[in-house]
């Protein structure tokens, strides 16, 4: 039996600067009132760097320059000028694309393998979609001389860090907007590399503007008056607060927010691709995806050998060290989360799920979860209708194919689902009834810079990604 052997990728890649500015009018400043916050590494605790926390002023500033930019300069270029610049960030990121991925496993705890061939070759395919589109909007369909909408402003979470800055930047440039963003608190570091990827590219300056913050400096920027569209991407608590505090004005929003997703595997599926889709749909980034297969849903027939090919493929996967590439479940991102996982998981042991986690050497230092299932669960537990955030997969069974429809509707949720048979019928009859933005037929976590995503229901409204998009930030 071969030992152990460790495949650690180097930090020396990543240049960490000891204290980091806000982003405004296409410079690096420091903070009104001078206050700060720690990023650290949730796999060592180690702090990472000390971030300027932006408020009121700052926004104002940052708003101001998002203004003046796109009354100047960007409204005015030619959408193929505007192509240039999107392909110049999308070329430079992929250079950039090592040092990329390491500074985001580092800030954020998730596994190297997963930022550098998922995330960030994700990122640049956005850039390069959109620049595509920047000089064609009048032949999009969305009709007459569709305009952009002037400044957004755009709040992202800790999840996938930059991949959620691209979803956001990219259609809102290509459209012609000029753009405020806040990276989540926990995670804002590749935000701040990509300022400097701006002025690498020579954007105009103030077209895009990064203010770090925690909950305050997003309030104060969604409230903005001077901003004229908000993409939010977070809870639907958070969400919800922000559609009431925008009700009657004229901000255009789009909110994708939480997610409890349905992975229905029936008898005919072949039980290892099925099993490969679950563990994929349930502990890919440590479970902190809004639409991960955190139900899982078995036809009765195949419910013992699904489960038993599921335990033995997660006694297989490694929890460690996010830079080692032999790595599948990285560091939960932070304490908070890590406490929230663990009350909900402690609840569902005492609503009568039974708990299994396969044997786990876990970290001394950082904040880790390994990785478990809970059998014998019903719609009433918590753990079925909470959205847990982490590597935690309800499992509940099925006898007919409208059972299974009517349990994974039975949610305020409505991101995505998952449906596994050898039927091409069936997948299109379940995904005609599944009440889901996205439904993936014998695969999970697919995802296209073509392709739109979105919700219903409590997980959101509006579409990013496609022509969809594009649409958002326009005025058609």
């Amino acid at each position: 039996m071969f030992e152990y052997a460790p495949a650690p990728e180097s930090r020396a890649v990543v240049d960490i600067k000891p204290s980091y500015g806000l982003f405004i009018d296409g410079k690096f400043v420091d903070p009104a009132d001078g206050t700060s916050f720690k990023t650290i590494n949730p796999a060592s605790e180690e702090v990472l760097a000390e971030i300027s926390e932006a408020g009121q002023a700052d926004v104002d500033r940052a708003v101001a320059a998002a203004r003046k930019a796109y009354d100047k300069v960007w409204s005015k270029m030619p959408g193929r000028d505007r192509a240039k610049y999107l392909y110049r960030i999308a070329r430079i990121i992929q250079e950039r694309g090592r040092e990329i991925a390491v500074l985001e496993s580092l800030d954020n705890g998730k596994p190297i393998r997963e930022s550098r061939d998922v995330d960030i070759p994700l990122v640049a395919a956005h850039f390069f979609y959109y620049a595509g589109w920047a000089d064609k909007l009048d032949h999009a369909g969305f009709g007459p001389s569709p305009r952009a909408l002037g400044v957004a402003a755009q709040v992202i979470p800790w999840n996938f860090p930059l991949l959620m800055l691209s979803w956001k930047i990219a259609p809102a440039l290509a459209a012609g907007n000029t753009v405020v963003l806040k990276p989540a608190e926990t995670t804002p570091l590749t935000a701040l590399l990509f300022a400097e990827i701006c002025q690498q590219a020579d954007l105009p300056p103030g077209v895009v503007n990064i203010v770090t913050g925690a909950g305050e400096t997003g309030r104060s920027l969604v409230e903005h008056a001077g901003v004229d569209k908000i993409a939010f991407t977070g809870s639907t608590e958070v969400g919800k607060a922000i559609a009431r505090s925008v009700a009657g004005s004229r901000k255009k929003v789009t909110l994708e927010l939480g997610g409890k997703a349905a992975n229905v595997v029936f008898e005919d599926a072949p039980i290892d691709q099925a099993v490969e889709g679950i563990v994929n749909g349930i502990f890919f980034n440590q479970g902190h995806v809004c639409c991960a297969g955190s139900r899982l849903l078995v036809q009765e027939s195949v419910y013992e050998p699904v489960l038993a090919s599921l335990k033995r493929r997660m006694a297989r996967l490694r929890v460690g060290d996010p830079l080692d590439k032999n790595t599948d479940i990285g560091a939960i991102n932070s304490a908070a989360q890590l406490d929230r996982i663990r009350t909900l998981s402690d609840i569902g042991g005492e609503e009568g799920a039974e708990r299994w986690s396969p044997p786990c050497d876990l970290p001394d230092h950082g904040f880790w979860f390994a990785p478990t299932i809970f059998t014998g669960v019903t719609q009433a537990h918590r753990i079925a209708r909470e959205e847990i955030f982490g590597p935690v997969l309800s499992v509940l069974t099925f006898r007919t194919p409208a059972e299974a429809v009517e349990k994974a509707n039975n949610t305020p949720y409505g991101l995505s689902a998952g449906v596994w048979t050898d039927k091409g019928s069936r997948i299109l009859w379940m995904a005609d009834r599944l009440r889901a933005g996205v439904v993936w037929a014998n695969t999970f976590n697919k995802f296209d810079p073509t392709s739109p995503f979105g919700g219903y229901k409590e997980s959101g409204y509006g579409r990013e990604g496609g022509r969809h998009g594009l649409e958002a930030y326009l005025d058609v």
